[in-house]
């Protein structure tokens, strides 16, 4: 038995794969990996950034689209064809696990991050578009996100919420989503969403604080953050999902938001390889991890539920933070504008690699 699939059938925690490109759906890859226990997949705009420009692959395909369209319609054309390939392999882990698991995220355009409706607009068309039960649309957690989120999840519509940074965030998905079910007049079951909590990039900027401040007792707390923030945001959940407001939402048949731990790869090289795997194991959780990271899990990791251990150590550790000068609050403002810009650059330069391809095939050459 594969770790990834260990993991589940363990502890409760699905691995999901934070990649798709269309050698992995063309080769078999993607297939392979479901058979090992991968049980979703995660993509955005940096991804496929990377595997549009990254080779030929879509070549032949764009030069079809691109006598359609224009140059934004033959991107979406590739990534839903993607997409709903991608969608075809999961749908069986999607059927036996009773729509537990088996999902695809697509991501809405990132110049919307702080659009409410046109967000909605987006969301709304994919799930029209491609009308499969196991498509999450990805909706960023931004101030003008959250009411499309409740709005979506209203209507029915299955969301991943990404570019969730810090707890007062996460706390506002959790409501958007109770308030959305509570309003939805569909059937509650048929409505999935998963919270992905951002780590790793937590104790990125974290650290750049604490190497600015120098102190001994700022330089101890060096990689310590983004653990010890998810670890809350567990606890978070688990307080949010019970009581009598969700007991009459679950008595409907609605299904837990679960956290989903993203940005999981190891960003400073002098920390573990898992470090935001392993202590982030429990239940109703999923970690979709890069390649790379499953690669480590599969050859060192180890198996345990620990997500509640250490929980007063990590709000000692928040604290400690605090006394020391790191503005946690500041520090998930800046990781979203930084994550939108991200994809918004990753986005421009794709559909600006593509415009240049266009005009090649235009010229012939």
């Amino acid at each position: 038995m594969t770790k990834a699939a260990e993991l589940y059938d363990q502890v409760g925690q699905s691995i999901w794969i934070d990649n798709l490109k269309r050698s992995y759906l063309k080769e078999g890859r993607l297939a392979t990996l479901v058979a090992e226990g991968v049980r979703g997949v995660t993509s955005n705009p940096t991804i496929f950034q990377k595997a549009i420009a990254g080779g030929d692959d879509y070549d032949a395909e764009f030069a079809d689209l691109i006598k359609k369209g224009s140059v934004e319609e033959a991107y979406w054309g590739l990534v839903i064809d993607d997409i709903t390939n991608a969608l075809r392999v999961l749908r069986p882990v999607y059927d036996s696990s009773d729509g537990t698991d088996g999902f695809v995220s697509l991501e809405v355009s990132p110049a919307l991050a702080h659009d409410t409706e046109g967000t909605a607009a987006d969301a709304r068309r994919f799930h029209t578009q491609i009308a499969e039960p196991n498509l999450l649309v990805k909706i960023p957690a931004t101030a003008a996100g959250i009411p499309a989120i409740s709005q979506m999840i209203g209507e029915g519509r299955s969301i991943n919420i990404t570019l969730i940074f810090g707890l007062d965030r996460y706390a506002d998905v959790i409501e958007a989503y109770l308030s959305g079910l509570e309003a939805c007049q569909g059937d509650l079951a048929s409505v999935a969403s998963v919270a992905s909590f951002f780590v790793s990039r937590v104790d990125t900027e974290v650290d750049r604080r604490l190497d600015a401040i120098g102190s001994p007792e700022a330089l101890a707390l060096r990689g310590k953050a983004a653990v010890a923030q998810a670890k809350l945001a567990y606890r978070l959940f688990r307080q949010r999902f019970t009581g009598e407001r969700w007991e009459a939402l679950a008595a409907q048949g609605a299904r837990l938001q679960r956290p989903l731990w993203a940005s999981t790869s190891t960003k400073n090289p002098a920390y573990p390889d898992l470090l935001y795997v392993e202590p982030l194991m429990g239940p109703d959780t999923v970690n979709t991890v890069p390649d790379a990271t499953l690669t480590a899990l599969e050859d060192h990791g180890t198996v345990s539920d620990r997500i509640e251990d250490g929980v007063d150590e990590a709000e000692r550790t928040l604290a400690s933070l605090h006394d020391v000068g790191v503005d946690m609050d500041d520090v998930a403002k800046v990781l979203e504008d930084e994550g939108v810009a991200a994809f918004t650059k990753s986005f421009d330069e794709l559909l600006q690699s593509l415009t240049d391809k266009a005009n090649a095939l235009a010229n012939g050459s």
